[in-house]
Formats: C-alpha cells, sequence, structure tokens
C-alpha cells in the first residue's frame, strides 16, 4: 500500500535563489512555489531536492506581509514567471540579493548597485511552444517543469509587436500542427519589424510553404523561416525586407534566430555601461561578441577585435563591418572556452568586454588573471558562475570597481549584470 503523502504546516522564512519560497521543517529546507517570506502554509511534501524536500501548497493560513496579487491569470500555472505574488520592493530587493549572496559565496568583496528594474512589456524576443491538443491549439509557454504547453494569451511580459502576433498566429497554426507534435516558434522584434523561426515541424511541404508565405504578406512579418528538426539547415520561407538591429546607430542584418538581449532597454543600458566603463580606450577586445550590439558602436571610436563562436553571428558582424565601412573592427570565429586568448593575446588591449553564456568565462577569465589589462567589463546572466570568473580575477590583482543589476526578466529567476574590473598600473 502506497503511503498517503505527509501534510505539514510551515513558516516561509525567504525566498530561495531558483524563486522559491524556503522554510525549515525537521531542520532541512522546503522549498515551496509560489510562496512569499512570512507566509503560513499547510503543504504537500514531494520528492527531495539537495539535502531538503519540495513542496506543493495545499492551503495558505495565513499570508506574509510581501505577498501581493499577481497580476496575470496565468500565474501559476504558466512557468514563465515566479515572482508576481511578491510585492515590488521585496521583490527588487530579492534581485539585488541573488548578486549579493553569488559575490558572498566566493568572497568577492563589491558594492552591488540598486537593481535597474524594466518595467513589464518590454520582452522584444521569446521561444513560445505550440501544440495541438484535444483539436485545440494552445501557443504559449512551457507549464512551471513540464512539457505541457499553457496558452499566453494576456501575457504581461510581451512587448505590443510580439502580444500582438499572437491572435494570428494561433488561427494560423492548425495548418502546421498535427496532434501530438510540439512546434517551437522563435519570434523577434527586430527593428525593422518581426522575425519568425519555427522549429521542429519536420518537413515543410508545398501546401504548408504557401500557408506561411501568405501568411507573411497577410501580417507583414519581415521573415519566416522553417527547420524542420533542431540542427538541421534552415530554409527562409518569406522575406519581405531584412531583419536588421540597429546597435545605437550601427545597423547588423541578422540571421534566422538570432540571439539579441531581451529588451531594448535592457541592451541599452548594458551598451551605456560598457562605453562608459572603456572610456578612452582605443584597442578593445569583445569576446562572446554576438552579432555586435557592443563591438560594432564602439568600433566608431576605438579599433575593435570582436571574436564570436557562432559562425552565422560572427559573418552577421563581418558583413555589418564590410557595408559601413567606417567601423574599426576585426571579426574571429573562435571557441573561447576551448581556446581562451592567451595572455600575449590580450597584452595588445587596452580593454576587454565579456558576455558568456548561462557556463560563463572561466577558462577566458584565468587567462586574463595571468596579465594586466587596464579595464575588463563583465556582462552576465549567471551571477553564480559571474562570481567564481570575479573570483579569479581578483586573485590576479584585478580590483572590482562597479556591479549593476539589470532586471530584463521581469517577474523571473533570472538577474544580468554588469561589471568593471580595474587593473592595478604597471609598476604600482
Amino acid at each position: 500500500m502506497t503511503a498517503a503523502p505527509e501534510l505539514r504546516d510551515i513558516d516561509i522564512e525567504r525566498i530561495g535563489a531558483r524563486g522559491d519560497g524556503i522554510a525549515r521543517l525537521d531542520d532541512r529546507p522546503v522549498f515551496v512555489p509560489y510562496a512569499a517570506p512570512g507566509d503560513r502554509l499547510r503543504v504537500r511534501l514531494g520528492r527531495a531536492r539537495g539535502e531538503g524536500v519540495e513542496a506543493e501548497i495545499i492551503e495558505r493560513l495565513a499570508d506574509g506581509p510581501e505577498r501581493a496579487r499577481p497580476p496575470c491569470r496565468h500565474f501559476g500555472d504558466c512557468g514563465g514567471c515566479q515572482l508576481q505574488h511578491v510585492a515590488d520592493d521585496a521583490y527588487r530587493r530579492w534581485k539585488r540579493a541573488l548578486i549579493v549572496e553569488a559575490l558572498g559565496h566566493h568572497a568577492v568583496a563589491a558594492e552591488v548597485e540598486p537593481l535597474l528594474a524594466l518595467a513589464p512589456a518590454t520582452r522584444r524576443r521569446a521561444k513560445f511552444v505550440a501544440e495541438m491538443r484535444d483539436g485545440r491549439v494552445v501557443l504559449g509557454f512551457n507549464a512551471r517543469r513540464s512539457r505541457r504547453a499553457v496558452d499566453a494569451e494576456g501575457c504581461l511580459v510581451l512587448a505590443p509587436a510580439l502580444a500582438r502576433i499572437l491572435p494570428p498566429l494561433r488561427a494560423l497554426l492548425p495548418a502546421l500542427l498535427v496532434e501530438g507534435r510540439r512546434l517551437e516558434l522563435q519570434v523577434l522584434a527586430a527593428a525593422t519589424g518581426l522575425d519568425l523561426l519555427a522549429i521542429g515541424g519536420g518537413a515543410l511541404g508545398a501546401a504548408r510553404r504557401e500557408v506561411l508565405r501568405r501568411f507573411a504578406a497577410d501580417t507583414d512579418v519581415a521573415r519566416i523561416a522553417w527547420r524542420g528538426v533542431e540542427g538541421a539547415e534552415t530554409e527562409i520561407v518569406a522575406e519581405s525586407r531584412a531583419v536588421v538591429a540597429d546597435f545605437d546607430g550601427v545597423v547588423v542584418e541578422l540571421p534566422p534566430g538570432a540571439f539579441l538581449q531581451a529588451s531594448l532597454e535592457g541592451e541599452a543600458a548594458m551598451r551605456a555601461f560598457v562605453v562608459e566603463a572603456c572610456g578612452r580606450a582605443k584597442r578593445i577586445a569583445d569576446l562572446f561578441a554576438g552579432c555586435g550590439s557592443f563591438a560594432a558602436p564602439l568600433a566608431r571610436r576605438a579599433r575593435v577585435h570582436a571574436v564570436e563562436a557562432d559562425p552565422v553571428a560572427a559573418a552577421a558582424l563581418e558583413a555589418a563591418a564590410r557595408a559601413s565601412g567606417a567601423l574599426r573592427l576585426s571579426v574571429e570565429r573562435r571557441d573561447l572556452e576551448r581556446r581562451p586568448l592567451l595572455p600575449g593575446e590580450l597584452e595588445a588591449f587596452d580593454a576587454v568586454i565579456f558576455d558568456p553564456p548561462r557556463g560563463g568565462a572561466g577558462a577566458q577569465a584565468k587567462q586574463l588573471a595571468r596579465v594586466r589589462v587596464p579595464t575588463v567589463v563583465a556582462l552576465s546572466c549567471n551571477p553564480a558562475t559571474f562570481a567564481r570568473d570575479a573570483r579569479l580575477l581578483l586573485d590576479g590583482g584585478y580590483r572590482l570597481e562597479r556591479v549593476r543589476p539589470i532586471d530584463q526578466f521581469v517577474w523571473s529567476a533570472h538577474v544580468e549584470l554588469a561589471a568593471v574590473f580595474r587593473a592595478p598600473r604597471k609598476g604600482v
């Protein structure tokens, strides 16, 4: 006979790094999604998680002072947001504390600036999932810890252009979907219009190709691309005009599925930080450069060497440099995790920028720690790996001057940051 699930009454003490409320029970942590500090809850204990246990709320016995009414009707089902139930001030303190605590774990002392909090409805790129379920189209995001799609109608984080395309997309999908098969739709609001990449729909075929072309014409989508399975060749189905990004006046034509910062506002804040930190540097290396959101505008006033592993992104940046004719920009295709720039190469630069994926820039940070580049600017979407890399730089003699938290993933457990390190002057 299976034992009945255990019910317990607990008091939430704080919010953890994943956005779950944390209580203590029998001297072990209990992780409860959608719980706020001060809540008294009746929960059902579930599976083990590290040294603790996960739980789900059965009843809210008393609400804590930091609990708020979630503004979105999908909250609690959709897995996109984790923190809509927490009052704004408490939420912002928690986001900043994510960085403070990560730095503390690596004994990195720094004054973390106040959180730059972006507004909802600023998300310009999103990955939607679409499926046919019981004869009905569902277009949205995955439910929490599930592959079940939750419809995103009325989503509050999406920029207006993304929100407006959802109803016509939903009407289009019956012609593309089959029961039981999911389609991923990557949508980007670029400077010249919407860019849509569909992944996972299998062979396109003439009928679906024509449907997509009519949809592009009817909705004025700038480009539609199709990739039958992940990793397969991408087919441009319809393209009425070039899809471009405007990086502070420098135009870069984007490939399908290009990575950009999640919001224009977040990108602008990071770029302003980078430009200010680099100051009068004349020779700059931009590592993990992507399509050039930092390298391209900096190359109007300094000599910039951009390094990027993705050949498609690197090619887009190279093409922009050729088309401009005014950018002092060189581009190198290189996997910096396997082949980081070495001290002999790094010594050529007055400033180095790195903006790695979530795994951080450990290999490159080790090499930077061996040389004194006057300025190192770090961007990160993962406070834990940033703190690890920062510790390497500090051990190499750098000084951490500024840390700026940026919240462009509103109501999520993710936070971005920008930081600047300075090397001691030679002879000091």
